[in-house]
């Protein structure tokens, strides 16, 4: 029998003042069985780092035409594209070619993320970031999880400060460009 996806509910206060963003949300994210702690947790902060009307988790690992995270404008057009972890190029090629625009946050080292994407066809690719933690970031968030989780995030000057479980860590938000 298929072990089932893994339900984590949190309750999080996002204060982005970069980009003036403050909500109180609940979120039900699932973690499937080959999703590491650490790519769901990017995908969490991916969430909500990029968090406006219309944002949404994709169906899963499942659904290869859809990103980990999508926004759809109020006609239900893709506004962002933001793909989790080290995409294949011709996945940003195809995200970039239908949404507005098209992001990765990355749990893993950017430059090698970039690195397999140099040379390769991808639409748009000047336009595309690779968006990344400081090392052990993610990795210290993710042996916080549990499966109801208070967390409070805050954004200012690109600097993440995330109180979870007790205990607060921060890091720097870096941005690369891909080509």
């Amino acid at each position: 029998m298929a072990t089932g996806a893994t339900i984590h509910t949190f309750s999080v206060q996002l204060a982005d003042v970069d980009r003036g963003v403050y909500e109180d949300l609940t979120l039900r994210v699932a973690r499937h069985p080959s999703e590491t702690d650490a790519y769901m947790v990017t995908r969490l902060l991916a969430y909500l780092l990029e968090y406006q009307e219309g944002i949404a988790f994709s169906e899963g690992i499942s659904q290869t035409d859809e990103p980990a995270v999508l926004v759809r404008d109020m006609t239900g057009s893709l506004v962002a594209w933001i793909e989790i972890g080290a995409p294949e190029a011709e996945r940003l090629h195809f995200g970039s070619k239908a949404a507005e625009r098209t992001i990765v946050y990355t749990h893993r080292d950017p430059v090698k993320v970039i690195a397999r994407l140099a040379g390769k066809r991808i639409h748009r690719g000047e336009d595309i970031v690779v968006r990344s933690f400081d090392t052990g970031f993610v990795d210290a968030a993710a042996r916080l999880l549990e499966r109801r989780n208070d967390l409070v995030l805050s954004v200012t000057e690109g600097q993440l400060f995330l109180d979870m479980g007790g205990s607060t860590l921060s890091s720097a938000l870096h941005e690369d460009a891909i080509l």
